[in-house]
Protein backbone atom coordinates (compact mmCIF):
# COMPACT_ATOMS: atom_id res chain seq x y z
CA UNK A 1 0.00 0.00 0.00
CA UNK A 2 3.17 2.32 0.58
CA UNK A 3 1.92 3.55 3.82
CA UNK A 4 3.54 3.02 7.33
CA UNK A 5 1.60 3.93 10.18
CA UNK A 6 3.48 4.91 13.16
CA UNK A 7 3.46 2.22 15.63
CA UNK A 8 1.13 4.96 17.82
CA UNK A 9 -1.54 4.33 15.32
CA UNK A 10 -1.16 0.52 16.45
CA UNK A 11 -1.32 1.39 19.64
CA UNK A 12 -4.43 2.84 19.53
CA UNK A 13 -6.25 0.12 17.69
CA UNK A 14 -4.90 -2.41 19.92
CA UNK A 15 -5.79 -0.38 23.47
CA UNK A 16 -9.23 0.66 21.57
CA UNK A 17 -9.67 -3.36 20.76
CA UNK A 18 -9.41 -4.58 24.13
CA UNK A 19 -11.63 -1.86 25.40
CA UNK A 20 -14.31 -2.83 22.70
CA UNK A 21 -14.00 -6.06 23.22
CA UNK A 22 -13.42 -6.53 26.73
CA UNK A 23 -17.36 -7.03 28.01
CA UNK A 24 -18.06 -9.63 25.25
CA UNK A 25 -16.70 -12.63 27.72
CA UNK A 26 -19.08 -11.17 30.28
CA UNK A 27 -16.82 -9.59 32.78
CA UNK A 28 -15.73 -6.01 32.53
CA UNK A 29 -12.15 -6.38 33.99
CA UNK A 30 -9.50 -5.04 30.99
CA UNK A 31 -8.84 -8.47 29.60
CA UNK A 32 -10.24 -9.76 26.30
CA UNK A 33 -10.78 -13.67 27.64
CA UNK A 34 -12.77 -14.21 24.28
CA UNK A 35 -10.64 -12.82 20.90
CA UNK A 36 -13.01 -15.00 19.10
CA UNK A 37 -16.56 -13.06 19.66
CA UNK A 38 -13.94 -9.72 19.16
CA UNK A 39 -13.44 -11.21 16.11
CA UNK A 40 -17.05 -11.73 14.99
CA UNK A 41 -18.19 -9.00 17.02
CA UNK A 42 -15.56 -5.80 16.22
CA UNK A 43 -14.73 -3.88 13.25
CA UNK A 44 -11.77 -1.53 13.33
CA UNK A 45 -13.18 0.76 10.50
CA UNK A 46 -15.11 2.00 13.36
CA UNK A 47 -12.34 3.93 14.89
CA UNK A 48 -11.61 6.01 11.81
CA UNK A 49 -10.30 9.66 12.36
CA UNK A 50 -9.62 8.70 16.26
CA UNK A 51 -7.00 10.89 17.69
CA UNK A 52 -3.39 9.60 18.70
CA UNK A 53 -0.46 10.44 20.70
CA UNK A 54 2.57 9.35 22.11
CA UNK A 55 5.58 9.98 23.77
CA UNK A 56 8.92 8.96 22.34
CA UNK A 57 9.39 5.19 23.16
CA UNK A 58 12.54 2.84 22.88
CA UNK A 59 12.43 -0.33 20.64
CA UNK A 60 11.06 -3.09 22.41
CA UNK A 61 10.59 -7.14 20.92
CA UNK A 62 6.66 -6.42 21.40
CA UNK A 63 6.41 -2.46 20.32
CA UNK A 64 9.06 -2.62 17.61
CA UNK A 65 11.89 -0.05 16.80
CA UNK A 66 12.41 3.20 18.43
CA UNK A 67 9.92 6.10 17.91
CA UNK A 68 9.79 9.80 18.67
CA UNK A 69 6.73 11.54 19.98
CA UNK A 70 4.02 11.85 17.48
CA UNK A 71 0.33 12.43 17.20
CA UNK A 72 -2.03 12.16 14.37
CA UNK A 73 -5.54 10.58 13.73
CA UNK A 74 -6.45 7.02 12.27
CA UNK A 75 -6.80 7.61 8.59
CA UNK A 76 -8.71 4.80 6.60
CA UNK A 77 -4.94 3.44 5.21
CA UNK A 78 -3.84 3.10 8.91
CA UNK A 79 -7.11 0.78 9.55
CA UNK A 80 -6.30 -0.70 6.01
CA UNK A 81 -2.73 -1.67 7.10
CA UNK A 82 -3.69 -3.18 10.47
CA UNK A 83 -6.53 -5.16 8.45
CA UNK A 84 -4.66 -6.63 5.98
CA UNK A 85 -2.71 -7.46 9.02
CA UNK A 86 -4.75 -8.86 11.78
CA UNK A 87 -6.00 -10.97 7.86
CA UNK A 88 -2.70 -12.82 7.92
CA UNK A 89 -0.98 -13.92 4.54
CA UNK A 90 -2.54 -14.74 1.65
CA UNK A 91 -1.05 -15.65 -1.88
CA UNK A 92 -1.60 -13.44 -5.26
CA UNK A 93 -4.34 -15.87 -5.40
CA UNK A 94 -6.50 -15.40 -2.46
CA UNK A 95 -5.41 -18.45 -0.88
CA UNK A 96 -4.48 -18.36 2.67
CA UNK A 97 -0.68 -19.83 3.37
CA UNK A 98 -0.56 -18.93 7.59
CA UNK A 99 -2.85 -18.03 10.47
CA UNK A 100 -2.61 -14.40 12.00
CA UNK A 101 -2.89 -12.57 15.20
CA UNK A 102 -6.10 -12.78 17.43
CA UNK A 103 -7.16 -9.13 17.84
CA UNK A 104 -6.27 -7.47 20.67
CA UNK A 105 -2.42 -8.80 20.44
CA UNK A 106 0.06 -6.23 20.12
CA UNK A 107 0.70 -5.47 15.87
CA UNK A 108 5.00 -6.24 16.37
CA UNK A 109 5.42 -7.56 13.08
CA UNK A 110 3.67 -4.48 11.41
CA UNK A 111 5.67 -2.01 13.36
CA UNK A 112 7.40 0.33 11.25
CA UNK A 113 10.67 2.05 11.49
CA UNK A 114 11.46 6.28 11.87
CA UNK A 115 13.94 7.36 9.47
CA UNK A 116 14.86 10.29 12.18
CA UNK A 117 16.82 11.95 8.87
CA UNK A 118 13.79 12.63 6.69
CA UNK A 119 11.32 12.15 9.59
CA UNK A 120 9.33 9.38 7.51
CA UNK A 121 8.33 5.88 8.38
CA UNK A 122 9.19 2.47 6.38
CA UNK A 123 9.07 -0.69 6.93
CA UNK A 124 11.92 -3.28 7.60
CA UNK A 125 13.09 -7.06 7.80
CA UNK A 126 13.07 -8.49 11.56
CA UNK A 127 16.30 -10.25 11.71
CA UNK A 128 14.18 -12.89 13.55
CA UNK A 129 12.53 -13.49 9.73
CA UNK A 130 15.23 -12.06 7.68
CA UNK A 131 18.54 -14.11 9.11
CA UNK A 132 15.75 -16.91 8.83
CA UNK A 133 15.73 -16.24 4.82
CA UNK A 134 18.85 -15.20 4.31
CA UNK A 135 20.45 -17.81 6.43
CA UNK A 136 18.52 -20.95 6.04
CA UNK A 137 16.81 -20.82 2.92
CA UNK A 138 18.98 -18.86 0.61
CA UNK A 139 22.35 -20.07 2.56
CA UNK A 140 24.31 -16.76 2.12
CA UNK A 141 26.05 -14.76 5.39
CA UNK A 142 24.08 -12.39 5.97
CA UNK A 143 22.19 -11.69 9.21
CA UNK A 144 19.01 -10.26 7.54
CA UNK A 145 17.35 -9.15 4.58
CA UNK A 146 19.20 -5.79 2.76
CA UNK A 147 15.82 -4.62 1.60
CA UNK A 148 11.74 -5.60 1.41
CA UNK A 149 12.02 -4.35 -2.79
CA UNK A 150 10.74 -6.83 -5.01
CA UNK A 151 8.80 -8.95 -2.02
CA UNK A 152 5.35 -10.22 -2.85
CA UNK A 153 3.19 -12.22 -0.83
CA UNK A 154 3.54 -15.32 -3.20
CA UNK A 155 7.59 -14.49 -2.24
CA UNK A 156 6.77 -14.95 1.14
CA UNK A 157 4.58 -17.53 0.14
CA UNK A 158 7.13 -19.90 -1.36
CA UNK A 159 9.69 -19.52 1.11
CA UNK A 160 7.23 -21.09 3.43
CA UNK A 161 7.23 -23.87 1.29
CA UNK A 162 10.61 -23.85 0.78
CA UNK A 163 11.55 -23.76 4.48
CA UNK A 164 8.65 -26.76 4.97
CA UNK A 165 10.74 -28.55 2.21
CA UNK A 166 14.38 -27.99 3.23
CA UNK A 167 13.77 -28.84 7.12
CA UNK A 168 10.98 -30.67 7.38
CA UNK A 169 12.57 -34.00 9.09
CA UNK A 170 14.39 -31.72 11.02
CA UNK A 171 12.64 -28.08 12.37
CA UNK A 172 8.99 -29.40 12.36
CA UNK A 173 7.74 -30.47 15.61
CA UNK A 174 4.00 -31.14 14.25
CA UNK A 175 3.79 -35.13 14.02
CA UNK A 176 -0.41 -35.19 14.81
CA UNK A 177 0.06 -38.91 15.66
CA UNK A 178 1.18 -39.44 19.23
CA UNK A 179 -0.02 -42.94 19.71
CA UNK A 180 3.12 -44.40 20.66
CA UNK A 181 3.10 -41.27 23.39
CA UNK A 182 0.16 -41.83 24.27
CA UNK A 183 0.42 -45.54 24.76
CA UNK A 184 3.09 -44.76 27.08
CA UNK A 185 1.19 -43.19 29.70
CA UNK A 186 2.57 -39.84 28.27
CA UNK A 187 0.28 -36.74 28.93
CA UNK A 188 0.54 -33.37 27.33
CA UNK A 189 -0.20 -30.02 29.04
CA UNK A 190 -0.71 -27.43 26.48
CA UNK A 191 -0.97 -23.74 26.79
CA UNK A 192 -0.56 -20.10 24.65
CA UNK A 193 -1.79 -16.42 25.93
CA UNK A 194 -4.56 -15.71 23.59
CA UNK A 195 -2.96 -12.27 22.81
CA UNK A 196 0.74 -13.66 21.76
CA UNK A 197 2.09 -11.24 19.49
CA UNK A 198 4.64 -13.48 18.16
CA UNK A 199 3.25 -17.16 17.40
CA UNK A 200 -0.07 -16.91 16.56
CA UNK A 201 -2.73 -18.59 18.95
CA UNK A 202 -4.06 -20.25 16.44
CA UNK A 203 -1.63 -22.33 15.60
CA UNK A 204 -1.72 -23.89 19.05
CA UNK A 205 -5.14 -25.09 17.93
CA UNK A 206 -4.53 -26.12 15.04
CA UNK A 207 -1.80 -29.04 16.23
CA UNK A 208 -4.47 -30.26 19.01
CA UNK A 209 -7.08 -30.55 16.25
CA UNK A 210 -4.61 -31.53 14.07
CA UNK A 211 -4.13 -34.46 16.75
CA UNK A 212 -7.96 -34.81 17.66
CA UNK A 213 -8.01 -35.30 13.30
CA UNK A 214 -5.96 -38.00 13.35
CA UNK A 215 -6.22 -39.94 16.37
CA UNK A 216 -9.80 -39.73 16.66
CA UNK A 217 -11.10 -39.75 13.45
CA UNK A 218 -14.57 -42.03 14.14
CA UNK A 219 -15.49 -39.24 16.83
CA UNK A 220 -17.45 -36.10 16.47
CA UNK A 221 -15.14 -33.08 17.33
CA UNK A 222 -16.88 -32.67 20.71
CA UNK A 223 -16.63 -36.38 21.59
CA UNK A 224 -12.88 -36.56 20.08
CA UNK A 225 -11.80 -33.92 22.08
CA UNK A 226 -13.65 -35.20 25.33
CA UNK A 227 -11.58 -38.12 24.46
CA UNK A 228 -8.41 -36.67 24.18
CA UNK A 229 -8.91 -34.34 27.42
CA UNK A 230 -7.86 -37.64 29.04
CA UNK A 231 -4.48 -37.17 28.28
CA UNK A 232 -4.49 -34.07 26.35
CA UNK A 233 -5.02 -30.83 27.42
CA UNK A 234 -4.85 -27.10 25.23
CA UNK A 235 -5.34 -24.06 27.44
CA UNK A 236 -6.11 -20.64 25.63
CA UNK A 237 -4.71 -17.81 28.69
CA UNK A 238 -6.76 -14.81 28.31
CA UNK A 239 -5.16 -11.66 27.79
CA UNK A 240 -1.76 -13.39 28.00
CA UNK A 241 1.09 -11.97 25.36
CA UNK A 242 4.32 -14.49 24.37
CA UNK A 243 4.90 -16.37 27.02
CA UNK A 244 3.85 -14.32 29.57
CA UNK A 245 1.55 -11.87 31.18
CA UNK A 246 0.70 -8.68 29.47
CA UNK A 247 1.20 -5.39 30.24
CA UNK A 248 -1.27 -4.12 28.46
CA UNK A 249 -3.97 -6.54 29.77
CA UNK A 250 -2.45 -6.71 33.53
CA UNK A 251 -5.52 -8.29 35.07
CA UNK A 252 -5.33 -11.22 33.08
CA UNK A 253 -4.07 -14.37 34.89
CA UNK A 254 -0.79 -16.36 34.27
CA UNK A 255 -0.36 -19.80 34.98
CA UNK A 256 2.56 -20.41 37.52
CA UNK A 257 1.92 -23.94 38.75
CA UNK A 258 2.51 -25.86 36.05
CA UNK A 259 4.37 -28.54 36.99
CA UNK A 260 3.12 -28.97 39.88
CA UNK A 261 0.09 -29.70 37.87
CA UNK A 262 1.66 -31.63 35.69
CA UNK A 263 2.92 -33.91 38.67
CA UNK A 264 -0.31 -34.33 40.27
CA UNK A 265 -1.94 -35.34 37.01
CA UNK A 266 1.02 -38.14 36.15
CA UNK A 267 1.48 -39.51 39.86
CA UNK A 268 -1.95 -38.58 41.60
CA UNK A 269 -4.52 -38.81 38.45
CA UNK A 270 -5.52 -35.16 39.62
CA UNK A 271 -7.10 -34.38 36.20
CA UNK A 272 -6.72 -30.29 35.11
CA UNK A 273 -10.22 -29.69 34.23
CA UNK A 274 -9.02 -26.17 34.25
CA UNK A 275 -5.58 -24.81 34.47
CA UNK A 276 -4.93 -23.03 37.70
CA UNK A 277 -3.66 -19.86 37.46
CA UNK A 278 -2.72 -16.22 39.30
CA UNK A 279 -3.05 -12.70 38.76
CA UNK A 280 0.18 -11.55 38.71
CA UNK A 281 -0.90 -7.48 38.05
CA UNK A 282 -3.63 -5.31 38.26
CA UNK A 283 -6.71 -5.24 40.34
CA UNK A 284 -6.50 -8.51 41.61
CA UNK A 285 -2.43 -9.10 42.08
CA UNK A 286 -2.38 -13.25 43.82
CA UNK A 287 -5.84 -13.57 43.31
CA UNK A 288 -6.22 -17.23 41.99
CA UNK A 289 -8.16 -18.06 38.96
CA UNK A 290 -8.76 -21.15 36.43
CA UNK A 291 -8.53 -21.18 32.83
CA UNK A 292 -10.67 -23.21 30.41
CA UNK A 293 -9.70 -26.18 28.71
CA UNK A 294 -10.17 -26.11 24.69
CA UNK A 295 -12.83 -26.41 22.68
CA UNK A 296 -14.23 -24.95 25.59
CA UNK A 297 -14.46 -21.02 26.35
CA UNK A 298 -14.82 -18.63 29.10
CA UNK A 299 -17.90 -16.85 29.51
CA UNK A 300 -19.06 -14.54 32.64
CA UNK A 301 -22.98 -14.64 34.56
CA UNK A 302 -24.18 -11.38 35.72
CA UNK A 303 -23.15 -12.65 39.44
CA UNK A 304 -19.37 -13.27 38.43
CA UNK A 305 -19.06 -16.79 37.93
CA UNK A 306 -17.55 -17.98 35.22
CA UNK A 307 -18.28 -20.89 33.08
CA UNK A 308 -16.55 -22.95 30.67
CA UNK A 309 -18.42 -23.69 27.17
CA UNK A 310 -18.21 -24.28 24.05
CA UNK A 311 -19.55 -21.76 21.05
CA UNK A 312 -19.84 -23.69 17.92
CA UNK A 313 -19.71 -19.84 16.19
CA UNK A 314 -16.75 -18.59 18.21
CA UNK A 315 -14.91 -22.35 17.59
CA UNK A 316 -14.88 -21.88 13.66
CA UNK A 317 -13.21 -18.60 13.86
CA UNK A 318 -10.14 -20.60 15.01
CA UNK A 319 -10.19 -23.05 12.60
CA UNK A 320 -8.24 -22.12 9.15
CA UNK A 321 -7.96 -23.14 5.32
CA UNK A 322 -4.57 -22.98 4.26
CA UNK A 323 -5.02 -23.94 0.89
CA UNK A 324 -1.87 -21.99 -0.42
CA UNK A 325 0.11 -24.52 1.18
CA UNK A 326 0.02 -27.83 -1.32
CA UNK A 327 0.27 -30.61 1.45
CA UNK A 328 -1.04 -31.20 4.98
CA UNK A 329 -0.60 -28.45 7.33
CA UNK A 330 -0.30 -29.97 11.09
Amino acid sequence: MNHYPPSCAFELIVNETIKACDPLDGLVDGVVSRTDLCMLKFDISTLLGRSYSCDAQPGSFEHGPASPAVNGTLSKLDIAVAKKSLDGLHDSHGRRAYFTYQPSSYFTDAATSYNETDGTYYAAASSLGGGWVTEALEEVELQNLPSLSGITYDTLVNWIKLGMQKYYDSLLTTWPDLTPYYSGGGKVLHFHGESDYSIPTASSVRYFESVRKIMYSNLTMLDGAAAMSDWYRLFLVPGAGHCSANAQQPNGPFPQTNLQVMINWVEKHVVPTTLNATHLAGNNTGANAQICAWPKRPLWAKDGTMECIFDEEGYKTWIYNLDAIPLPVY
